[in-house]
């Protein structure tokens, strides 16, 4: 017995440390079809509460005005072009005024409400030191327009962390889990439950008591199986158990977060080594692109980009459900969509073998120019025989006609 007393002291002692799991960072919005309600409308009935529970859970956001629903959106976007149109409208008179030189649009009024509204905190103002008074009428609506496109961007940054805060503990967790990258939602949803499990032990319980005490004794590597049950038995013949499972649940629940933690942490520091991997990807090839120069070839500023974005942007859809980039879609496509067999083969032999590849390829290059210097050598040849031959259609010279002096014979001359 003295053995079991040093051995509850031993893990009396034990410490756990706590753990924060920060899920305020969230990439991506959660779909409107994880929120879960009740079928009739009803209240849910009260369950126990865990550390899985919220106290209340803030959902304010969805009824506030100014845009920050679906329907109020729609409503401030409406009532921010009615303003915009109008100061076009002032915009347009005061050109007209000044063309056909009547009298310019009164601005003191828009000066006066944009002082006040940047009095109230309505309206945030420039960062020039020029008055309102000196303001054009272009110069208000750009500042609206800046103040309104500024609220539009804090609504859309806004709104999915609230949607996301709202959500139920497990489906912040899995949503983190998702945004790093992770894809084993099985898994990560065992885990989840074995948790949620252990968390709904109740020490005050006589039949929790013994589970609380075995999963805690298994998570400090007590002994075997045979040795944790036998420190039970011992407990509960001295009436110790509920006072052990008093003392174990907390440290067991701590137990339950580290674990979550873990594996939050563990998908985090995979998305860093992608992210970093990655870059890594891109540097390589905007390095390989920059000269402007590629196995030779010069490449214009358009082949350029072209090679640079199909490399690196992931635009295109692909078979495996994830997006893909240029190279891969071309892959995809000339494999399944629009086969093209040749072109791939080519595409392989390009990239298992470069220089077998490359040296056929100037084989039949070097092949072809040297048919094309034999047929101009030919060409050529003809082409002198033919200058040095006579025409046919050139009549044949006739030989010189004899001629005779006049009166040569005419036997009637006198001498």
């Amino acid at each position: 017995m003295e053995d079991t007393n040093n051995s509850a002291q031993t893990l009396d002692s034990t410490t756990v440390g706590q753990v924060d799991v920060n899920l305020d960072e969230l990439f991506g919005t959660p779909g409107a079809e994880n929120v879960m309600l009740p079928a009739d409308g009803s209240p849910e009935p009260e369950k126990p509460k865990t550390v899985f529970t919220k106290e209340t859970v803030d959902v304010s956001f969805i009824d506030r005005p100014a845009g920050e629903t679906l329907a109020s959106k729609e409503e401030a976007k409406q009532e921010v072009e009615a303003t915009i149109a109008e100061l076009d409208n002032l915009i347009t008179q005061e050109e007209d005024a000044g063309n056909k030189g009547r009298p310019k649009v009164d601005k003191s009024g828009l000066a006066d409400l944009a002082a006040k509204m940047i009095e109230e905190g309505a309206l945030v103002p420039f960062d020039d030191d020029k008055p309102l008074e000196e303001y054009t009428t272009k110069d208000f609506r750009e500042l609206f327009e800046a103040n309104f496109q500024e609220r539009e961007n804090k609504i859309r940054e806004n709104t999915p962390k609230e949607f996301f805060q709202a959500l139920p503990e497990e489906l912040q967790i899995a949503a983190k889990y998702v945004a790093d990258g992770g894809t084993d939602l099985k898994g990560l949803f065992r885990t989840l439950a074995h948790v949620e499990e252990i968390v709904e032990l109740d020490p005050d319980n006589e039949y929790d008591q013994e589970e609380i005490a075995r999963q805690y004794l298994h998570a400090t590597r007590f002994g075997t199986p045979e040795e944790i049950e036998a420190e039970i038995e011992d407990w509960r013949d001295l009436n110790k158990l509920g006072q052990k499972a008093q003392q174990f649940k907390p440290k067991l629940d701590a137990m339950q977060e580290q674990i979550i933690a873990r594996q939050l942490a563990e998908q985090e520091v995979k998305k860093e080594q992608q992210e970093k991997a990655a870059k890594v990807y891109t540097d390589n090839v905007y390095n390989t692109l920059v000269s402007g120069e590629l196995g030779g070839i010069k490449l214009d500023k358009k082949t350029q980009s072209l090679l640079y974005s199909g490399l690196v942007q992931p635009n295109y859809p692909s078979i495996s459900g994830k997006p893909t980039n240029l190279l891969g879609h071309l892959l995809e496509k000339y494999q399944f969509v629009e086969p093209n067999h040749t072109l791939i083969a080519e595409a392989l032999w390009l990239l298992a073998d470069p220089d077998g590849y490359k040296g056929r390829v100037r084989e039949i290059g070097g092949k072809q120019a040297t048919e094309k210097v034999v047929r101009q050598l030919k060409t050529e040849e003809q082409r002198k025989i033919t200058s040095s031959t006579p025409e046919e259609d050139e009549p044949a010279r006739r030989a010189p006609q004899r001629t005779i002096p006049r009166n040569q014979g005419n036997i009637f001359k006198r001498f």
